[in-house]
């Protein structure tokens, strides 16, 4: 999730933690422009190798364009990270040293009207990271029950005026579909009114991005991989925005006996850092590191 210039994300927490170093195998899950991943092929050089992995093809173009320089030591996947398994398998890499999850959304998505993801400018209600796939925010908004939009908004928004909302939207749409995303949070905004500073459309489109995108379920799919994955002493990096990805991964750790938690409680951005980049505020990076398989029973955590 990243500035609009495209700041990484605690860069410096994830070198510290992540400890590339040559000769290792990284993954970065979300690739997105690429910048936790420089930080890693410079950090493991001169022969450590990065795969990046990143469901969005304009994304991947720019990556590409960003790491041509360090040739073969960086290998694109395009894709979802919940498949995180087949890639390292369809690339014959059994095991790796360290993975990087970055949970959410990029500045790029949110910066360009034309995807769908702001309540601020004008586009289309899409909201897809990965253009090939068929559900977008239109239909999910034009064709949902009242019942199911109530249901999404108040478990991915936590929005706690859901069922009036949905309601709204329901009663409008039969007089004239949704098509723009400024359409739908005025809607939303005449529904439930003002709240302080934050707009009434945001933890809507908050819910339509994570059911169009499946967001929870790719972030509850990978996590196991990644634990399978690892080398022993190999790292388990993850960045995430929001309270119910925190909590699944905050949860996913605590049940594993092959996981041992670094981070006791979250590391948070720096208030130099929430400064220079204020889409980071809301940033927490859990770190966890593989146990030898003699110790698990041992460092079981409670």
């Amino acid at each position: 999730m990243d500035h609009v210039q495209h700041i990484p994300v605690l860069l410096e927490e994830v070198r510290h933690y992540i400890h590339a170093e040559s000769g290792g195998v990284y993954v970065d899950g979300t690739l997105g422009h690429g910048g936790h991943t420089e930080a890693m092929l410079n950090d493991s050089a001169p022969d450590g190798v990065v795969v990046g992995i990143e469901l969005d093809s304009r994304n991947m173009e720019i990556a590409n364009k960003r790491l041509q320089s360090f040739g073969d030591r960086v290998l694109f996947v395009q894709g979802s990270y919940s498949d995180l398994a087949r890639h390292l398998d369809d690339l014959g890499i059994e095991k790796v040293d360290g993975i990087l999850l970055d949970v959410g959304f990029s500045s790029s998505h949110v910066d360009d009207p034309t995807r769908g993801f702001s309540f601020m400018n004008e586009g289309p209600l899409d909201m897809r990271y990965d253009f090939d796939q068929e559900l977008t925010a239109a239909e999910v908004v034009n064709s949902w029950s009242e019942a199911q939009l109530a249901e999404a908004f108040l478990l991915y928004g936590e929005e706690k005026q859901a069922p009036k909302i949905a309601r709204l939207i329901v009663q409008r749409r039969r007089e004239k579909i949704f098509r723009t995303t400024t359409d739908l949070s005025e809607t939303i905004a005449s529904a439930i009114g003002r709240r302080g500073r934050i707009h009434p459309a945001t933890r809507v489109f908050q819910a339509l991005r994570i059911v169009v995108n499946d967001e929870l379920g790719s972030l509850k799919a990978v996590l196991p991989q990644a634990e399978s994955v690892l080398k022993e002493g190999g790292r388990l990096c993850v960045i995430s925005f929001h309270s119910l990805e925190d909590r699944i991964v905050k949860k996913f750790l605590r049940r594993s006996s092959d996981l041992q938690v670094v981070t006791k409680k979250p590391v948070t951005p720096t208030e130099e850092e929430q400064k220079t980049n204020p889409r980071a505020r809301s940033a927490k990076f859990r770190v966890a590191i593989k146990q030898k398989s003699n110790d698990n029973q041992e460092q079981k955590k409670t």
